[in-house]
């Protein structure tokens, strides 16, 4: 779909195994304890339930799971009081990066991220000046192949969708922020297999490089964004060509 960056296709076909384990479910944690402040029940929280499909989707172990509702309903008295916040600064080729965190320490984590942002010839922003070049929009992942697409356009009519993404066995389906639960909903009460569903940051306009090395560092700082303990996801509007994209 037109908007979504190089940088978005690179990262997603990174498996959940070639990141530590312990660093994926400790994030993944963090997600459910900042859910279930809303209530520790999936049933009513969607957005928990969300969390909890990601945990189990990464293979974290259950016992971590219903740790993370304690601690995030106040049900344990260990407790971390995160907070969501948003990072924006800019990167090599003059791309836009969009940060987002769970922190108990936004000192540590705007300290984190700076020094992240000048190692790799980018810097950290102020917030809002990048953040008008991204959407964020609800996305649904469901298994379907091309035989499926009719089917999938009539479903797509009676739901708040405005447009899909048909790749080899999946297709990604999308609509506005507040469609996501509808969405999910309404995708798997047509009979889909729903894979998995979230909110993402969609680059409104791109940036292309085409210098090898700029695009190598530029790589380099989204990589290092992403590896950083209070970062939740990293977002950039960089395009580019696929013979970079594969070299970098």
């Amino acid at each position: 779909m037109a908007g979504h960056s190089k940088w978005s296709q690179i990262k997603r076909t990174k498996a959940v195994v070639d990141a530590k384990r312990s660093a994926v479910f400790t994030r993944l944690g963090r997600e459910i304890m900042v859910a279930a402040r809303s209530g520790g029940d999936p049933a009513g929280n969607f957005q928990l339930r969300t969390a909890i499909s990601k945990a189990k989707a990464a293979g974290m172990p259950a016992a971590n799971v219903e740790r993370a509702i304690a601690k995030g309903s106040g049900q344990s008295a260990d407790g971390a009081q995160l907070e969501e916040v948003r990072y924006e600064g800019y990167g090599p080729g003059g791309m836009a990066v969009l940060v987002e965190a769970l922190t108990d320490n936004r000192n540590r984590t705007a300290a984190d991220l700076r020094l992240a942002f000048s190692k790799n010839g980018g810097n950290l922003g102020e917030n809002g000046c990048v953040g008008y070049l991204f959407d964020h929009r609800s996305e649904v992942t469901i298994t379907a192949a091309a035989k499926d697409e009719e089917r999938l356009l009539e479903g797509l009519l009676e739901l708040e969708a405005d447009g899909y993404d048909l790749l080899e066995q999946t297709a990604v389906v999308h609509g506005p922020f507040a469609a996501l639960e509808a969405l999910q909903d309404g995708l798997s009460g047509q009979g889909w297999d729903v894979r998995e569903w979230g909110h993402h940051w969609t680059a409104l306009t791109t940036v292309s490089i085409s210098d090898p090395d700029l695009a190598r560092q530029a790589l380099r700082l989204l990589d290092s964004l992403d590896e950083l303990d209070d970062v939740r996801s990293v977002n950039a509007n960089l395009d580019l060509p696929d013979d970079l994209a594969l070299s970098s």
